[in-house]
């Protein structure tokens, strides 16, 4: 696929992975609808992407929990833009490592919410501008913690265990289409999401999310004949 001008939605966009993949793609000279929570970091993304070579940049402030702000967001979106060309799901949330019977229901509800409910909606609400499109694509950030249990993620692991059960059936559900389906499953990330938490482990030697995002890009700029439906990427 050629990215020049391509209509991008990414979620998560104003930190980490989602911000690097908003500069990578920005040097493509794409159109990016960018979403998060975060006006000041979103405004920021957006100031280095049109630095960076964007060919158009707008920021979305949804918290994609609330469905109703993200009906009008997508809304919005569509109505700027006409239609979108590439929606790369990265949103994502961290449960801080502990046994079940520890962790708030509150926080429970925001990781289900944010990791997998979320996405899926967002995916629903898009799905019919991308399939009027010649040629289309989903990507979902997920995790390596959605195909490798891990002690104490409980909750982000049925989250990301999700998006790799969602992402599975619509590859099949969208093979007649034009829409390209694919899933991303990284291992540990060096970005401020552990620490968000009270998680203060050691990142140094995860992966750089710049890293993470030259992957993105790569995936979506194959030749037309080639696509790469899962990934997996290990440090």
């Amino acid at each position: 696929m050629k990215l020049k001008d391509k209509i991008i939605v990414i979620t998560g966009a104003s930190d980490g992975i989602g911000k690097q993949i908003a500069l990578r793609l920005a040097k493509e000279n794409t159109r990016l609808a960018l979403i998060a929570r975060d006006k000041k970091r979103l405004t920021e993304v957006s100031k280095l992407s049109k630095q960076l070579g964007a060919a158009e940049v707008k920021i979305y402030l949804c918290d994609i929990c609330k469905t109703k702000k993200l009906e009008k967001t997508v809304k919005d979106i569509v109505s700027y833009f006409g239609s979108i060309d590439i929606l790369i799901n990265n949103a994502g949330i961290w449960q801080k490592i502990n046994p079940l019977e520890k962790i708030k229901k509150d926080i429970v509800d925001e990781i289900i919410g944010t990791n997998l409910t979320g996405l899926i909606h967002i995916t629903k609400l898009f799905l019919p501008v991308l399939k009027k499109q010649k040629e289309s694509a989903i990507i979902n950030v997920s995790s390596r913690s959605g195909i490798v249990p891990q002690e104490g993620q409980s909750v982000y692991s049925a989250s990301k265990y999700g998006v790799k059960g969602f992402t599975d059936v619509l590859k099949i559900d969208l093979k007649s289409t034009n829409v390209k389906v694919a899933g991303v499953y990284q291992g540990g990330t060096n970005t401020r999401m552990f620490a968000k938490t009270g998680d203060n482990f050691p990142t140094d030697n995860f992966t750089e999310p710049a890293d993470l995002a030259d992957v993105v890009v790569y995936m979506l700029s194959r030749p037309a004949k080639i696509w790469l439906p899962e990934v997996h990427i290990e440090r």
